[in-house]
C-alpha cells in the first residue's frame, strides 16, 4: 500500500518548511507547461538509475500530472526499500485545481 498526500497537506508542510522534498517526475514536454514551485525534476524513466539520488532520511513527494504514474513510482520506491515516499494524490491537476501555485519551468 502506498502512502498519500492530498494537495492541501502538502502546501501546508512546504510552507511550513518541515523538508519534506518534492519531486516532479513528467516528462520534460508536460514540466514545460507548469510545474509546483521548489519540485526537483526526475523523470519516470529514469527512476530506477537515479533513485540513490533522492533522501532515505526525509520524506518525499512524487508527483505527476493526475497521480497514477507517481503512485505507480512510490510502490516502485517501496519495493526498493525507500519508507518515506509519498504519492500527490490527484498529481498537478488536484494541486491546480486547488488554486495552488503554479510555475513556468525554470531553464
Amino acid at each position: 500500500m502506498v502512502n498519500e498526500i492530498d494537495s492541501e497537506s502538502l502546501r501546508r508542510r512546504l510552507a511550513d518548511g518541515d523538508g519534506v522534498m518534492l519531486v516532479d517526475i513528467r516528462t520534460p514536454a508536460e514540466v514545460a507547461q507548469g510545474a509546483i514551485p521548489s519540485a526537483a525534476r526526475l523523470p519516470m524513466h529514469l527512476l530506477p538509475l537515479r533513485m540513490s539520488e533522492l533522501p532515505r532520511d526525509r520524506d518525499v513527494v512524487l508527483y505527476c500530472r493526475s497521480g497514477a504514474r507517481s503512485y505507480q513510482a512510490c510502490a516502485y520506491m517501496m519495493q526498493q526499500g525507500y519508507d518515506r515516499i509519498l504519492n500527490l494524490r490527484g498529481g498537478i491537476i488536484a494541486w491546480a485545481r486547488h488554486g495552488y501555485e503554479i510555475a513556468a519551468p525554470e531553464s
